[in-house]
């Protein structure tokens, strides 16, 4: 029984260190991109062939990016890239396809700025925000905004 147990303890620790595979994007194949033809394919023969942009050019139409990676995670660790392609196809002003270029730069990485925007106002301790609004609310001799209508008492 000891060793029944133990063995299923190993087999479960192990398949917790199993990598997670992850496919984010359109990871076009090279010989996918290679059935599109220049001068010959419109966009919508394209979409057929290779599927649908993951972007377009913001400011040109004629502009799609076609971006994918495959990334794999173990445990808690941060996911590594294992494969990432992105092609730049563009076309023409008659809506064929004008060139297909492989990127190999990649993409750049942003640093996540850490600084804080300055609010105005006042900073109040939890005490302060707790005991702050004691008396506030439901004085028998006051009015709230409820029983007041243009600065005059209604008569309930």
């Amino acid at each position: 029984m000891k060793r029944f147990l133990s063995l299923i303890i190993v087999t479960i620790a192990l398949s917790a260190c199993t990598p997670i595979v992850a496919n984010r994007g359109n990871l076009v194949e090279s010989y996918k991109i290679q059935e599109v033809l220049p001068g010959q394919d419109t966009k919508d023969d394209v979409t057929r062939k290779i599927g649908s942009p993951t972007t377009v050019a913001p400011f040109d139409a004629n502009t799609w990016f076609y971006m994918g990676q495959l990334t794999e995670k173990t445990a808690m660790l941060d996911p590594k890239i294992k494969r990432e392609k992105i092609y730049v196809v563009t076309f023409a002003n008659d809506g064929y396809v004008d060139k297909i270029v492989e990127r190999r730069d990649g993409r750049a990485d942003v640093p996540i700025v850490s600084r804080v925007t300055p609010t105005t106002g006042n900073e109040f301790t939890f005490m302060q925000q707790m005991l702050g609004n004691l008396g506030r609310f439901n004085n028998a001799g006051k009015t709230s905004a409820a029983d007041t209508a243009g600065g005059r008492t209604l008569n309930r």
